[in-house]
């Protein structure tokens, strides 16, 4: 899926963490969980894609990697956000725009 303004592509967090981050850590997968204070489970479905990075999470992730929260959340928002624009791109350019008189 890919920005339709930007042309890049939507990366989701969790594809951040398994290919840059986790491997960067060197640590296995088990010990991030527990670290991390969740599930081997939890943490494979967001390094799959098939979790979001929710608010409690980036917390998690942010005091374990030392870049705070924020950035997470971020990348989650964009993520959610260019994933919507381009499954929803016909239903919107149907929308029209009003303006104020």
């Amino acid at each position: 899926m890919t920005d339709l303004q930007s042309g890049l592509r939507a990366v989701h967090p969790g594809e951040i963490l398994r290919e840059d981050v986790l491997p960067a850590l060197g640590r296995p997968k088990t010990e991030i969980a527990s670290l991390l204070g969740i599930s081997r489970q939890s943490l494979y479905d967001i390094l799959n894609e098939k979790q979001p990075v929710t608010a409690q999470m980036a917390l998690r992730i942010g005091k374990l990697c030392g870049n705070g929260p924020e950035i997470w959340l971020r990348l989650q928002d964009t993520y959610d956000l260019r994933k919507a624009h381009s499954d929803l791109a016909a239903e919107i350019a149907a929308i029209p725009t009003l303006n104020a008189a």
